[in-house]
């Protein structure tokens, strides 16, 4: 796995040094000498992890990093400081700032290796996020970006999985003024709470008696549901090597023994922060796909959606030798409603006449609304015959109870005509759609508010 890693530091050997170590496991570098040239890569997207040394003259780490993270276009990159500066103190004020992670010098390359590449993946993850994110911007979803939203993560739900209780009292102790704290001490319970509850970070002892924790945080990282679970680690200074492998498996960071509370909740903030970054993402993506194949106005799927279904659906119909039947449905005289009622009334007719064709329709099926006052329903495993009864009973459903409109000062009837065709074998899939809709044609034809069925 391969990044562009950015390293920040005033003292060129510093920098030749990390440059060498970092090329040699196959990762382009950047460099820069102080914070103003770094805030300038960054701006200009030309690196991908930022290794930022703290004492700087003129900017110093801190307020370089608090700049990256505070930008709408910096925000996601991942920043590890890198200092002589041991103290939880000056850990806790680095992790306030935004970084992502604290390494102190003499630097420790095995880890800072296994570090980088960590966060290389989670930043693979982010990027195609935001690029999903960005094309919904283009759909026309409003971009929507709260810095100080997502900076803030004071409350959250955490799952501790520690079986010492001494242990799992000062830990828990020192998070519950800000975060609900659920304490497991067996980790196979732990596993099934993780999946089916919901928290916003697991916080496991390495050092478990009775399970292994990285077998733990596999499981985790390996479900569905928990994939994207932020995975917190305490762990004794001792063990490091089992730390790197944690690391590898997809752990997101460590803290070690002795915890200083403060060092802690910094660490949990900056998971929550990351978290819900990445959420903000994933619900923006997941809005774009619902503006792509979802009729707004009905809630309906539209004929987007139904082009990308139906030929999936009539193969499996003709693999299975079962029926398939498809309806479609035009309101009869509509443009007379929005000219004598207005648009509104007429948007108020399109949203009630879904609904009752909601009430008809059974799991499995299809209902899409085409555009303007035609909709559809696909049937799978259902004869014509069938298909014809259920076409009666919704055209019934719509003339026998009259639609109201302008907030129900008024009433209008309204009726449908129904096209209905059965798939046939041997023919092209869009051959259905044709002779539903030219069935649809003939019931209006005929005179309107009927069934009509393609021979």
């Amino acid at each position: 796995m391969s990044a562009r890693i950015l390293v920040v530091d005033d003292n060129p050997a510093n920098r030749k040094l990390l440059e060498a170590r970092l090329t040699a496991e196959y990762f382009e570098v950047v460099s820069a000498s102080g914070g103003f040239e770094a805030l300038e890569i960054c701006e200009q997207g030309r690196c991908d992890i930022v290794l930022l040394d703290v004492m700087m003259p003129g900017m110093d780490g801190f307020e370089v990093c608090r700049r990256l993270k505070a930008g709408t276009r910096t925000a996601h990159l991942p920043v590890v400081m890198v200092t002589a500066l041991d103290q939880p103190a000056d850990r806790v004020r680095g992790l306030d700032a935004g970084a992502d992670d604290f390494i102190t010098k003499p630097i420790d390359e095995v880890h800072l290796i296994a570090r980088v590449r960590s966060l290389a993946r989670l930043k693979m993850v982010i990027d195609e996020l935001r690029q999903r994110a960005a094309a919904a911007v283009a759909l026309g979803m409003p971009e929507r970006f709260d810095g100080d939203k997502l900076q803030g993560a004071d409350r959250g739900r955490l799952l501790l999985v520690e079986d010492r209780a001494s242990s799992a009292y000062r830990l828990q102790e020192a998070l519950a003024p800000r975060f609900e704290v659920v304490v497991e001490a067996n980790a196979q319970e732990a596993m099934f709470r993780a999946a089916e509850e919901a928290f916003d970070v697991v916080i496991v002892s390495l050092g478990l008696r009775d399970f292994d924790a990285l077998r733990l945080a596999g499981h985790i990282r390996a479900l569905e549901r928990t994939r994207h679970l932020p995975i917190l680690m305490i762990a004794d200074l001792d063990d490091r090597p089992r730390v790197l492998r944690g690391l590898e498996l997809g752990v997101n960071d460590w803290l070690s023994r002795p915890v200083d509370r403060n060092e802690l909740l910094a660490r949990v903030r900056t998971q929550l922060r990351l978290k819900r970054y990445a959420e903000h993402l994933r619900q923006q993506v997941e809005q774009s796909i619902e503006l792509a194949l979802v009729d707004p106005l009905t809630g309906l799927n539209n004929r987007r959606f139904l082009e990308n279904q139906l030929n999936g659906l009539i193969e499996t119909a003709k693999r299975e030798r079962q029926p398939l039947a498809l309806l479609v449905f035009d309101i009869d005289h509509f443009k007379k409603v929005n000219d004598t009622y207005g648009h509104d009334a007429g948007d108020d007719v399109l949203k009630a006449f879904a609904d009752r064709l909601r009430a008809i329709v059974r799991r499995g099926d299809l209902l899409c609304r085409m555009g303007g006052e035609e909709f559809l329903i696909l049937m799978p495993n259902v004869s014509g015959a069938v298909a014809t009864k259920v076409a009666e009973r919704a055209r019934k459903a719509i003339e026998e109870v009259p639609f109201l409109v302008q907030n129900g000062a008024e009433s209008i009837v309204v009726t449908t005509s129904i096209g209905v065709a059965e798939r046939r074998d041997g023919v092209d899939p869009a051959e259905i759609y044709h002779r539903a809709d030219k069935a649809l044609y003939q019931a209006k034809s005929d005179g309107r508010n009927r069934v009509a069925v393609a021979a």
